[in-house]
């Protein structure tokens, strides 16, 4: 299976893909549509960017410069592991006629070096340290789409957002801290050359290795538990300086434990996780005990069932922002559904509480970029009521209005098909 992270096949034509994409990019800008041989990781980005009312010719602004940027930075994590950064990528960014760039969570630019050519060159599209490039500032690029998604990415040419943008290609990486924290990305950025699968593997080689430096350089605490499980199949768990990733049924598990912090009996969990009076005591004993390995013997208590130590989970932080009002930090908080692929009663539950209480909170609000932003996430997409509310919403010349009317459209037409054929089925 080729790599949905890469933004070029084995053998693909460089130009014959710039113009396919390009014409997807117009046709999507003027009637949503997606075809589909626009990559997953770009069609939901495009989907954020829009929702961002973000303007296609937009340039990424610059809030940081001077004494202020130089402060900022100075006392910013990732200054620490710069000298690895350049050690690693900045004499192939200056060799190779491309830019190595340092980023922030928010997708603040710290850093920006490499050939000196090429820096010119990205000054005109504020490419340059203290200027935001995170997808509601600039759209789909390597570095903002990493953050987004919190994944290594490729981005080629016309698959950015912003037009001034499509002659670029970029490839970055998320850095974690050592408790699992999001502080920014690497990426390196140049021209079509970068669209290889080497570029991609170059700068996940060095986030890892600056997490790694990161980590010797922190004392590891066994009692920091922290949790991704929010638009993932499988949840990642980072302890201890450990970064684990578990499988669909340890997933589970550990997010029923999550979501009952006081413990669960054997019974209450075979319940939650099979959904029948058939409790399967002995699968589940053996679940737990390869769930303990994985944890670590000191995290997993028995009798009750329960987690020990400080736990953050991220959809437990979209739950608490909810609770002090905030939907829009909750939204940035939240990039998909609970473990989607899970069938499990106890997952499916709270899944729907989170969405639910997430989409309550947007449709409440009725802010045109929230509802935007709540449209351009899975949970979303197919949400005709949020649709409708953010065409009423928007004013009549807004940009992105034609968009939210098309989809209203589509999705309409998907509903009345949907309720004849139900209805015709009935009648049979």
């Amino acid at each position: 299976m080729a790599d949905p992270w890469l933004a070029l096949e084995f053998g693909a034509d460089p130009a014959e893909r710039i113009a396919q994409v390009g014409a997807a990019h117009e046709a999507f800008l003027t009637a949503g549509d997606l075809p589909p041989r626009v990559r997953d990781v770009v069609a939901e980005s495009w989907r954020r960017s829009a929702g961002a009312l973000l303007d296609p010719e937009a340039t990424a602004p610059v809030d940081l410069t001077d004494d202020a940027l130089e402060s900022y930075r100075a006392a910013h994590p990732l200054a620490r592991v710069l000298p690895l950064f350049r050690d690693l990528l900045g004499g192939i960014a200056d060799d190779g006629a491309h830019l190595m760039a340092v980023c922030d969570a928010g997708g603040r630019l710290l850093w920006v070096e490499g050939h000196p050519g090429v820096l010119r060159h990205a000054e005109r599209m504020n490419f340059v340290p203290g200027a935001r490039w995170d997808e509601a500032h600039a759209g789909t690029n390597a570095p903002g789409t990493a953050l987004a998604v919190d994944h290594s990415v490729q981005i080629f040419a016309t698959e950015h957002f912003v037009r001034p943008v499509q002659r670029w290609t970029c490839a970055a990486a998320p850095i974690h801290d050592p408790i699992g924290r999001l502080l920014g990305a690497i990426d390196i950025t140049g021209g079509d050359h970068l669209a290889t699968p080497q570029s991609l593997a170059l700068v996940r080689a060095t986030a890892r290795a600056a997490e790694a430096f990161l980590a010797s350089a922190a004392p590891a605490d066994p009692d920091v538990i922290s949790v991704a499980a929010l638009g993932r199949d499988e949840a990642e768990l980072r302890v201890g300086g450990r970064r684990v990733r578990l499988g669909r049924r340890h997933s589970e598990l550990l997010v029923l434990l999550l979501d009952h912090p006081e413990g669960r009996t054997g019974e209450q969990l075979g319940l939650d996780l099979y959904g029948d009076d058939r409790l399967h005591p002995v699968t589940l004993r053996a679940e737990l005990s390869r769930l303990r390995r994985a944890l670590g013997p000191e995290l997993l208590d028995s009798r009750p069932y329960r987690l020990r130590g400080t736990v953050r989970a991220d959809f437990r932080t979209v739950g608490e922002l909810l609770e002090r009002g905030d939907a829009a930090g909750a939204l940035r908080a939240y990039p998909g559904p609970l473990l989607p692929a899970s069938d499990a009663p106890g997952v499916a539950r709270l899944r729907r509480l989170v969405d639910g209480q997430l989409r309550a909170a947007v449709l409440a609000a009725g802010d045109p970029a929230l509802l935007a932003a709540w449209t351009a996430t899975p949970a979303g997409a197919d949400d005709l009521t949020a649709w409708q509310a953010l065409a009423r919403a928007l004013p009549p010349g807004a940009p992105r209005r034609p968009l939210a009317l098309a989809r209203i459209g589509q999705l309409s037409a998907e509903y009345d098909l949907e309720g004849a054929t139900s209805l015709q089925r009935r009648g049979n």
